[in-house]
């Protein structure tokens, strides 16, 4: 149904980190049919090196020169010392796959000197799928693998949000407060695209500041949420210096959020293709390694570009309206940061189906970006 436009061409051992269900292990199989798996959400082997890491080595038949692949790394972190060994030792070859980073990093455990590089997974581009992307289907169900085939894609996420909270916040001990913490995954989704008051997150969900704080950092481990920072280079103007806040893809933001009779669609539509956007620019960036730093810029008086790209490629500014029709005021984001930043590439964006160029900005259909977002973005 849909192919990786992830490159594979590094021999080295790397690291694959991504949240579940983005499709980490199918691609690997397609992409190393011959390698090894050692699967650690499979109890028998998971205890078997978690009691002694050592027995990784005789898992391995003697001999083998094929690719070692090694699903949930953070499960058991004392295997790195053992992966490190036997990269030196035995000139093996591992890809190592994560779905949380917390361990790792806060642990100080080995990360192979160096001898292993970093790849991410996100949830498919609107490129990778091709004839089955749907605008509208991605702006309620967003983009993992399962929605575009699962028939109840509702249940599926709804499933998705119940899999984090046991298997990762539970069972990993990250909170013992369980119920505190499913409180805040709804209240945050209400800042899904918003500058981050962590303050009033807190005072919404009934809890402390610090343990706010805390529970961000617990989404940004588990590569689900994302703090994306402003852009203040060369600024000419007083900016906002706090934030933004993003859950890591649109069908996760969605079965968060609660939805009453007084919440309109339009309400939510807003954030949703916002969200679109910024994952699918995070994988383009990433699976193509172009290079790009994603910000936001947002002005004192209230002048905002959603997505500013810095890189060695230049500088990109991005603005997303979730309307079939532009108003003047729309273009008044662009427009100030064209007065600061007159060599960026500019677009706007819009659920609407008319394309034009106005005063140095590009605009495009959301529909039709999308699908070319790649080549945009590499200059082609």
């Amino acid at each position: 149904m849909y192919s990786r436009n992830i490159a594979l061409t590094d021999t080295r051992s790397f690291f694959l980190f991504g949240p579940r269900s983005t499709g980490k292990s199918t691609w690997l199989r397609n992409a190393l049919p011959k390698a090894l798996f050692i699967d650690l959400l499979d109890s028998e082997i998971f205890t078997t090196l978690l009691a002694q890491p050592q027995r990784l080595e005789g898992i391995i038949p003697v001999g083998w020169r094929e690719c070692v692949v090694i699903d949930e790394v953070q499960k058991v972190p004392a295997l790195l010392d053992e992966v490190h060994r036997l990269i030196e030792s035995k000139h093996l070859r591992f890809v190592l796959t994560g779905s949380s980073s917390r361990k790792l990093r806060h642990g100080g455990y080995n990360l192979l000197a160096g001898r292993a590089h970093l790849r991410e997974m996100y949830p498919l581009t609107a490129a990778e799928l091709g004839a089955d992307f749907s605008l509208a289907h991605s702006l309620v169900y967003g983009q993992l693998p399962l929605v575009y085939v699962d028939p109840n894609p509702t249940a599926f996420l709804k499933s998705y949000v119940s899999t984090y909270l046991n298997e990762e916040i539970q069972q990993e001990g990250l909170t013992r407060r369980l119920a505190t913490f499913a409180r805040f995954l709804e209240t945050a989704s209400f800042s899904q695209g918003a500058v981050l008051n962590i303050s009033s997150v807190a005072r919404d969900a009934a809890a402390e500041r610090k343990l706010i704080e805390s529970y961000f950092a617990i989404l940004e481990d588990l590569l689900i949420g994302i703090r994306l920072q402003p852009f203040v280079r060369k600024a000419k103007r007083r900016l906002v210096l706090h934030p933004k806040f993003y859950f890591f893809d649109v069908g996760l933001f969605r079965a968060l959020r609660p939805r009453g009779p007084l919440d309109s669609e339009a309400e939510i539509l807003g954030p949703a293709a916002e969200t679109l956007v910024l994952q699918e620019l995070r994988a383009h960036n990433s699976n193509a390694q172009l290079g790009y730093d994603l910000y936001y810029w947002r002005s004192t008086t209230g002048a905002e570009v959603d997505f500013v790209l810095y890189g060695e490629r230049g500088l990109v500014a991005i603005e997303v309206k979730a309307g079939a029709h532009l108003r003047a005021e729309d273009h008044r984001g662009l427009a100030a940061f064209r007065d600061d930043y007159p060599m960026a590439k500019c677009y706007l964006l819009y659920t609407g189906t008319r394309a034009a160029h106005e005063s140095g900005v590009e605009i495009i259909p959301l529909a039709k970006f999308l699908p070319q977002l790649g080549e945009i973005l590499a200059g082609e």
